[in-house]
């Protein structure tokens, strides 16, 4: 299993009054930084595909922002500021994070990403009493273990199976670090 990139719009104290409502609604007050897959309070970059993005991005339902060349998509949002550039794993393994080999870049967690890829359920719900509990969510929004990343996705789907933010796949993240494009 290969990690694939995108680049998504930064969401922290930078956003100024969103950021402070965001916070005020989600309750999650540890957060310095969202890094999430989310689409709505992340939005991924670029916004619409050209033609050689297909030579490059990957081929599957709501993966197409996703690319398999880290250079291209660098090149392609070289000139948008406040990104996070991330290499992900969906649904990984344990054995398939140790050998994930990303120079540049720094595991940050696992996010939750409802299978149409644009909610994450950890950050964007509103919260899932029962199943697990905001405080346990990093300060970057998203859950540190694996193992207790897919204890909260069977706990969604049990919860409530009918509910499309509770069908999720887990989002290994890890940040790139260099040239100032995250930190």
């Amino acid at each position: 299993m290969e990690p694939v990139f995108v680049a998504k719009r930064r969401f922290d104290p930078g956003a100024g009054e969103r950021w402070a409502r965001y916070v005020a609604w989600s309750g999650l007050t540890q957060l310095t930084e969202l890094v999430s897959l989310d689409e709505i309070l992340c939005p991924t970059v670029p916004e619409t595909l050209m033609a050689a993005d297909w030579e490059y991005n990957v081929h599957a339902d709501f993966q197409t922002s996703y690319f398999r060349s880290l250079e291209y998509l660098r090149r392609r949002v070289a000139s948008e500021p406040r990104l996070n550039i991330l290499g992900v794993l969906q649904n990984p393994l344990a054995n398939d994070l140790e050998r994930v080999a990303l120079p540049d870049f720094k595991f940050v967690g696992f996010d939750l990403l409802d299978i149409h890829g644009d909610v994450s359920a950890l950050t964007n719900c509103g919260g899932f009493e029962g199943v697990f509990a905001g405080e346990e969510l990093s300060e970057r929004g998203l859950l540190t273990d694996l193992e207790r990343a897919y204890q909260v996705q069977r706990g969604l789907g049990a919860l409530s199976p009918a509910q499309s933010h509770t069908k999720c796949h887990v989002w290994a993240i890890w940040r790139l670090t260099s040239h100032g494009i995250s930190r």
